[in-house]
């Protein structure tokens, strides 16, 4: 029985029906699988992932966050489901299949995480014909961009050979806690909970100070303020239908035009290439906002010698992406300026300063306040905190099999919410970079059109790189 932290609480009461809070990924993967094999191929697994097998329990009256607890009536049966395109079997076919699933909320009564296997991908570019696709919905309470990465562990092999999954010993299921020892445990935890408060008030005032030496002294801009941002149709409420979509891309050509811009990095890159594909978006709409539009860039504080892998360890940047300049080279060369200046100022401030704030919000009121925000659509009546959320998550560059099948491709999904209709995770693996927006078709009703958009933003950087060559030449 473990304690949700405060940060993964706050998944659970964001969601409502209209709002679920699951990461997902789309994976391709190579030839024909048949879905008993990959049943008996996931339950040898299972156990890698002790995530997978743990369901939440709430405290009576929601005096505090809730509990991992082992579910003492797991049945793989409720979390793995089979479907199939329908013929042909096109490109379409599946993201309109994966737009649908990505919109139902996981339930609450079992662990939360469910996979679809989905065969008939007969008709897709790149794609042999009968492959399959393993579509996965995984609640953010649980798991974060980082702990994916280990979920791919247990799914996956570097090599092409079907081995044994390790054996572990079997672990005792606990009973489910009753609702007295849940409460008995967290009134404790509420007594001991406001002693960090001290300790992060004198943080959090160090990091200020820090902050000021570099505005004051060193005269630093100060990085993008949440609350700043434009106000857009992205910021109205969202509805239940989710939309999603992906583009392909080659790693290499992205990252070669990281030389654009003397220390540019390839997430600089991708966020101009993101700014480009939004800038061309909005003014389609004719919508287009003179300030810039700016987007919330998650940032891994997770410890590689943590003994914990699976949770949320994030920290934040907000970063305008220069969305107001038409030129795609000085866009890149403000996108790299204002990550720089948010880096410096993040490198100032308590790593887990977001994690440890969140700590101290008692569950019941957060839920509550969560539930007002909704009901009363006040994502119409304040300003946004942000607009975009682009999350990057690396990931291997070798080939990996699943029951000696390559993996094609891996695609990310995530959630949004009022006020912040558009999420972008970018997923790099085995020299593919996939850009995977999510909306929903009352805000975004024509992603693909985003999609093609993006496209064309790194077809316009490489004629901005090739133009600096040619001019450098002379």
């Amino acid at each position: 029985m473990k304690a949700l932290s405060g940060l993964d609480a706050s998944f659970l009461y964001l969601e409502t029906p209209r709002m679920p809070m699951h990461i997902g990924s789309m994976a391709i993967i190579e030839g024909t699988i048949n879905f008993e094999d990959f049943k008996a191929y996931i339950e040898q697994r299972l156990h890698q992932v002790e995530r997978l097998q743990q369901k939440v329990v709430f405290v009576p009256l929601g005096l505090d966050r809730p509990y991992w607890v082992q579910d003492p009536n797991f049945d793989l049966d409720r979390h793995l489901f089979c479907t199939a395109l329908p013929k042909p079997g096109r490109w379409q076919d599946l993201r309109d299949l994966a737009s649908q699933e990505f919109s139902i909320q996981l339930s609450r009564e079992r662990p939360l995480w469910e996979f679809i296997f989905v065969e008939g991908l007969d008709n897709i570019p790149q794609v042999p014909k009968g492959s399959v696709a393993l579509l996965s919905k995984i609640h953010h309470a649980g798991f974060d961009g980082k702990a994916g990465i280990e979920l791919m562990t247990m799914l996956y092999n570097s090599f092409a050979e079907v081995s044994e999954a390790p054996v572990f010993a079997d672990t005792p299921i606990e009973a489910t806690p009753s609702a007295f020892k849940l409460l008995s445990k967290s009134m404790l935890q509420l007594v001991l909970r406001p002693s960090k408060l001290p300790r992060l008030i004198l943080s959090s005032a160090q990091s200020a100070f820090k902050a000021g030496y570099l505005h004051q002294i060193k005269q630093i801009r100060l990085p993008t303020l949440p609350f700043t941002a434009p106000d857009t149709f992205l910021s109205d409420a969202v509805a239940v239908e989710r939309n999603w979509d992906s583009t392909i891309l080659d790693l290499v050509r992205i990252k070669a035009l990281r030389t654009l811009v003397d220390g540019a990095t390839l997430n600089d890159v991708v966020l101009a290439i993101c700014a480009g594909a939004l800038r061309r978006y909005f003014l389609e709409k004719q919508q287009l906002p003179e300030q810039p539009l700016v987007a919330m860039v998650p940032i891994s504080t997770r410890d590689p010698d943590s003994d914990d892998p699976m949770g949320n360890h994030v920290s934040v940047m907000f970063i305008q992406l220069a969305t107001d300049v038409g030129d795609p080279l000085k866009r890149l060369q403000k996108i790299q300026l204002n990550t720089l200046v948010g880096k410096l100022y993040q490198d100032m401030a308590a790593a887990n300063s977001l994690m440890s704030y969140a700590e101290l919000v008692p569950f019941g009121l957060a839920a509550m306040a969560s539930r007002f925000y909704s009901q009363l659509l006040l994502a119409k009546r304040i300003p946004p905190p942000f607009n975009v959320i682009i999350t990057n998550v690396p990931g291997p560059q070798n080939p990996f099999y699943l029951a000696g099948h390559k993996l094609l491709f891996n695609m990310g999904m995530g959630p949004i919410y009022d006020g912040v209709g558009l999420i972008i995770p970018v997923l790099s693996y085995n020299g593919t970079l996939t850009i995977s927006p999510t909306s929903c078709a009352k805000l975004m009703p024509d992603i693909a059109l985003f999609c093609h958009y993006i496209r064309e933003s790194v077809d316009e950087l490489e004629r901005a790189a090739a133009n600096k060559r040619q001019a450098d030449t002379f």
